[in-house]
């Protein structure tokens, strides 16, 4: 499958930058450019993009507002958004994630590693910059308007699904999950996908939300230390 990207950036060189670096990946193509928050907003809806790559600092519209439209558009639902940014503070993390988006990058990222996380998101796996994580949860247990996904809560888990959850929760990938809780990476993939529907949640980002509102996971545990050890759960992926 090609992955259908949308750049938005007011800096002219910075997009051209990442069109050629995009069009260099055989699975991807750019399928439009904008250079302000509400021209990323229009093409999201005529071009069909699977993912922005969102700048904040944008005129006429920011890219938290124009994040936070698409994600609010129900013909938009498939479209990820991918922001991308210079200014990594707290409160760009925050009102980024708090707006939609599924990912936070900043723009000294390495090239193989953008494309990498355009992939990552496109998938459905939340990715976040690894500096501001910590942070990021800290804050979001402090906000009053944290985007709370609108299913039930762990409690409608089985216990393989809350064991599932803390991993994701802790930045664990779906290979990841697999190794340590002894699975097929499919089986961890549907027990994931299984979760968000239970949940409500729209991405894996809003499942790390739940994992630290709910206490399975708790500010300033080890962020890659998993539930339980693959000779502590069962090896059948129930």
């Amino acid at each position: 499958m090609t992955i259908r990207v949308l750049l938005a950036d007011d800096q002219n060189l910075v997009r051209a930058a990442f069109a050629l670096l995009v069009a260099s990946a055989p699975d991807m193509e750019v399928v439009g450019e904008a250079g302000t928050g509400r021209r990323a907003v229009e093409l999201a809806r005529t071009e069909r993009a699977d993912l922005v790559v969102m700048d904040i600092r944008m005129p006429d519209l920011d890219g938290i507002e124009a994040t936070r439209l698409i994600a609010a558009d129900e013909d938009l639902a498939g479209v990820k958004v991918l922001v991308l940014t210079t200014y990594d503070t707290d409160d760009n993390i925050v009102e980024a994630l708090r707006a939609g988006a599924s990912g936070f990058l900043v723009k000294d990222t390495k090239p193989a590693e953008l494309l990498d996380a355009i992939r990552t998101v496109t998938a459905g796996d939340a990715l976040l910059s690894p500096g501001p994580t910590a942070r990021l949860i800290e804050r979001f247990l402090r906000s009053p308007a944290v985007p709370v996904p609108g299913g039930g809560g762990p409690d409608c888990l089985s216990d393989r699904e809350r064991q599932v959850l803390t991993l994701v929760a802790r930045g664990f990938n779906n290979t990841e999950i697999a190794d340590s809780l002894g699975l097929s990476p499919l089986t961890a993939k549907t027990h994931v996908s299984r979760i968000m529907g239970k949940l409500g949640a729209r991405d894996r980002a809003q499942l790390v939300i739940v994992g630290y509102e709910s206490g399975l996971v708790t500010p300033g545990a080890p962020p890659r230390e998993g539930p339980a050890s693959r000779t502590d759960v069962g090896l059948d992926g129930s």
